[in-house]
């Protein structure tokens, strides 16, 4: 049980430690990928970013994952760890 629940939680870990990557290095902020908080905003008073990033992030995921983000999942773009959980779903993780 307890070796299952490490798992799952050192999956996510690499998840969301690669969406911070892409994100940053893939809209080349002024950042570092281990600035960007998992419950960060992506768009507003957090990283600022715009529908075009919006744009490029699906591209992003989509590449690395091989998980699609559609007009009807928007609501994932909360943070990464709203994009994690969709990947996650997606891929069954």
């Amino acid at each position: 049980m307890y070796e299952e629940i490490l798992e799952r939680a050192t999956k996510r870990r690499e998840i969301n430690d690669s969406l911070t990557r892409l994100i940053a290095e893939g809209l080349d902020l002024p950042i570092a990928p281990e600035q960007i908080d998992d419950d960060q905003p992506l768009f507003g008073r957090g990283l600022e970013l715009d529908s075009l990033d919006t744009l490029e992030i699906v591209s992003l995921v989509e590449e690395e994952f091989g998980v699609a983000i559609t007009d009807e999942d928007k609501f994932v773009f909360g943070s990464t760890n709203s994009v994690a959980d969709h990947i996650e779903r997606e891929i069954g993780a």
